[in-house]
């Protein structure tokens, strides 16, 4: 099954062609990843690139995976509707799932690449990535993850303890999710900020954070990759669905709280 997953919930827009098979890992045909906030200007373009590139034509897609979020209105907005206006005109099913869950599900596979900067270059999720050293049990649990030059050396390992993700929420605050080893969500998302979120992180038992590594800081831990959702982690969340060809529930975005822009509520009067 061929499949488009897109994701805008980030500063970083991200968009792939992914085979999903009958059984085994979704396979990343081609991939987009574009760090910078113009995402209504990019996306489009990048899901053509990413036809050409793969030498599928747009019309061969099957489905379409969504990441609703969390995520900024603006931003998150863009993905969902350009999801929806291509699965209304392909007509094929659209399936949202919630980004956190994404990276989540990438860091468990544990075959992620990162620049200097942490943010994923992609992720294969084979039971063996033997081209970067990083092999998995066949519980899929990571032995070891293979990160550029810039990055941690090679062969490290995820902390023991629960997982949490943090991404960008803006106004000094972090949208974060909580996971098990095996990326099932415990709690979340919601929103917070990072001094609030780093009190409860004993309460958590989080062993690892991964995600933006700008609030490694604030957080007062090391904050690693990936930063944003692989296109094949976004089919992985689906795929259940998809493989069993259920009709997806209707696509809801995780904003979380409301708009920075709001209404004028009414001209004031004016006394003398």
């Amino acid at each position: 099954m061929l499949v488009l997953a897109l994701d805008t919930a980030t500063p970083v827009v991200t968009a792939g062609l992914v085979e999903l098979p009958g059984s085994g890992p979704a396979v990343p045909l081609a991939t987009r990843a574009h760090d910078g906030r113009k995402h209504g200007e990019l996306l489009v373009p990048a899901v053509r690139a990413l036809c050409a590139e793969a030498g599928r034509p747009l019309p061969s897609v099957e489905a379409i995976v969504v990441g609703v979020g969390p995520g900024p209105f603006t931003g998150l907005r863009v993905g969902i509707a350009t999801a929806a206006a291509l699965g209304h005109a392909l007509d094929v099913p659209v399936h949202g799932v919630c980004s956190h869950d994404a990276i989540a599900t990438a860091w468990s596979a544990s075959g992620t690449r990162m620049d200097a900067a942490g943010s994923a270059r992609g992720t294969r999720m084979d039971a063996v990535w033997s081209a970067s050293g990083t092999s998995m049990d066949t519980a899929g649990s990571a032995r070891g993850t293979h990160v550029d030059a810039a990055g941690s050396a090679d062969g490290t390992r995820p902390g023991t303890g629960n997982l949490l993700v943090v991404t960008d929420a803006r106004r000094r605050e972090v949208y974060w999710a909580a996971y098990d080893p095996a990326a099932r969500r415990l709690t979340g998302p919601a929103v917070e900020a990072p001094a609030a979120l780093a009190e409860r992180l004993p309460e958590l038992a989080i062993g690892t954070v991964v995600g933006d590594p700008a609030f490694a800081g604030p957080l007062g831990t090391a904050v690693t990759g990936p930063a944003t959702p692989a296109p094949e982690a976004l089919v992985e969340v689906a795929a259940g669905a998809l493989r069993a060809g259920r009709a997806p529930a209707p696509v809801e975005p995780l904003y979380l709280r409301r708009p920075d822009a709001v209404e004028p509520t009414g001209r004031k009067r004016v006394t003398a």
